[in-house]
């Protein structure tokens, strides 16, 4: 009954989620790649009014510049963009929403699969008081725990340095990513990565096989490869997306990593005790697979850049080109400014703490699911998504009110970050420490657990995009040092976990880990609220050219002049249109 509800609960969340994104997505597609403007638009009305005198002498037009530019259809030159034309920069957005949906989901499976993986009945764990019950046989006293007959016997120490491994190379290409993609091109740096990482996961059964150091070589191999996907696609949107469609495309993008987890939990869990090829192997053989299917498709469909694309519109095409803002100049990078600058600390405090609670979350709660509430493999693995779909809802939430609180005037910047960074770490810090007092309450405990990792998403509207706010020049270089620092708990908390509860599996030891946690998201909020800033910094300041200033003097007057033209050739049609109308009459 308890899987059934899970399995519901969890299966409802995911597909609700993918649902939110196809709506999205279908809005953008199948909307105008660009609005006219309104000289286009009265011109367009003039005409139509024009056509509909000199056919029978009357005038239909109501001057519903809505109606008209639903039936005013242009063709450009090259390829027409018919009503159902669907953009190309949008066929990227969806496609990078599939390629980090299979970047999360080539890193979660590990932590479910891994409780399958390991022998569990070597270990006499018959002497603890502490542990819990099964949850559906709390009341039957004859009950034993479930246990898993996996191949390895891999204690509590070595799970933990495999599950971490991958962070190991993940923070070694956060910052030559960037690099990597300017050089070689962010599409075959983002294909190329995380087709490693695919190839690598459908080896991995064989390497487990091989022994840990084998798996724990692959899994670093792993993280070097996925590392250097957000930096590639970062590259992408600065020669994709225009300026105002940016924030729009990334959290649209990003949203496939939130879904990934959740699905990568939740189905993990399934393929362990239905699976092929003895369970727990294809769990890697699935999700290798569809970063390879992925792969082929990415490589078809996406171009390095608009210019490149064979399919595009040329419309679409120039209205791209045209406003992507203005190009970054070479400049020299103030390092010493940079490592001397506290906001910089502050936001790399609050970057770390987060990550802390989540990847800590992500990669350990499967385990304490199944080895302290005693849920089997396919319950585990639903519950421990829960959280996932709480955070991904909150971050979405959290960000759209802040930019409402300081687009409108009612917060300013820093109060902003200083307000939803704290609100997030301390509601997560108490929910936690409130976990360590349920007792053997298997759904209270799921519960706190998932509203502790859900709510810390308001903090994301504090941290991550203050590097923006304080060096606008250099925030892809800031936001690469501080994601370096942060990543640190990707291996660091595992770690622990597996020092703290090597074979000594007690509620006890996990709930030192949950006080360590709480502690450290304190420990962010408090740093973050002392050091952040919510101004640019004078270091991050340049001052405009003189050749600057005079190419966009210029460029005010011509917009100028061209609408003064535009202006008199509107008035000349429509003087030409009651000529005709007087006529007609006549």
């Amino acid at each position: 009954m308890c899987s059934q509800e899970t399995s519901s609960i969890s299966v409802i969340s995911t597909f609700s989620c993918i649902i939110v994104h196809i709506v999205a997505l279908s809005e953008l597609a199948f909307s105008k790649v660009d609005p006219p403007s309104s000289h286009e638009i009265t011109r367009a009305a003039v005409w139509i009014r024009l056509i509909h005198v000199m056919e029978d002498g009357k005038t239909k037009s109501n001057g519903n510049t809505k109606d008209v530019r639903l039936h005013v259809d242009e063709k450009p030159n090259g390829r027409e963009e018919g009503r159902y034309y669907i953009p190309a920069r949008y066929i990227l957005t969806f496609m990078s929403f599939l390629g980090f949906f299979n970047v999360y989901c080539l890193r979660a499976n590990l932590s479910v699969a891994i409780v399958s993986m390991v022998n569990s009945t070597t270990k006499e764990n018959a002497s603890v008081t502490e542990e819990c019950p099964e949850p559906t046989k709390a009341n039957n006293t004859n009950s034993t725990s479930t246990t898993s007959t996996g191949e390895f016997d891999w204690d509590e120490k070595t799970q933990g340095l495999i599950l971490g491994a991958f962070f190991y190379g993940y923070i070694v290409t956060q910052i030559p990513g960037g690099w990597l993609a300017g050089r070689f091109g962010g599409k075959r740096l983002f294909a190329y990565g995380l087709l490693c990482t695919s190839v690598l996961t459908l080896v991995t059964p064989l390497a487990a096989r091989a022994g840990v150091g084998v798996v724990v070589a692959v899994r670093v191999l792993e993280g070097i490869g996925e590392a250097v996907t957000f930096p590639a696609m970062h590259s992408m949107w600065g020669v994709w997306s225009p300026v105002y469609e940016r924030s729009k495309a990334v959290a649209f993008s990003h949203g496939g990593s939130h879904l990934g987890t959740v699905f990568a939990l939740s189905i993990s869990g399934i393929l362990c005790q239905n699976g092929f090829a003895g369970g727990w192997p294809s769990v890697f053989y699935v999700f290798g697979a569809l970063g390879c299917l992925w792969f082929i498709g990415w490589m078809f469909l996406i171009s390095e850049t608009p210019a490149t694309h064979p399919r595009i519109s040329d419309k679409e095409r120039r209205y791209i080109e045209s406003n992507l803002g203005a190009k970054a100049e070479t400049v020299n990078i103030p390092w010493k400014s940079i490592f001397t600058c506290k906001a910089l600390w502050g936001t790399a405090a609050g970057h770390f703490a987060f990550n802390w609670g989540s990847f800590s979350m992500l990669t350990c709660l499967p385990t304490y699911m199944k080895n302290i509430l005693h849920y089997d493999v396919k319950e585990e693995g639903f519950l421990s998504a829960l959280p996932s779909v709480m955070l991904w809802v909150t971050q979405i939430f959290a960000g759209y009110l802040a930019d409402y609180l300081r687009g409108n005037g009612y917060l300013t910047t820093v109060v902003t970050r200083k307000i939803f960074y704290p609100l997030g770490a301390v509601i997560a810090m108490g929910l936690l420490i409130g976990t360590c007092f349920v007792g053997c309450n298997h759904t209270l405990a799921v519960i706190l657990l998932t509203l502790a990792v859900g709510f810390s998403g308001f903090s994301t509207a504090g941290h991550n995009p203050n590097h923006l706010d304080i060096a606008p020049r250099f925030a892809g270089l800031l936001y690469g040092i501080t994601n370096t620092i942060a990543s640190v708990p990707g291996f660091l908390g595992p770690e622990i976990v597996g020092v703290l509860t090597n074979n000594n599996q007690t509620s006890g030891q996990w709930h030192i880990f949950f006080f360590l946690t709480a502690a450290v998201y304190g420990a962010g909020a408090l740093l973050f609220c002392l050091l952040a800033e919510g101004e640019e910094q004078e270091w991050a300041r340049a001052p405009p050219s003189a050749t600057s200033a005079a190419t966009q003097e210029k460029e005010v007057a011509l917009d100028e002049t061209t609408a003064t033209s535009q202006e008199k050739t509107v008035s000349s049609e429509e003087k030409t249109v009651t000529s005709h109308e007087k006529n007609t009459r006549l």
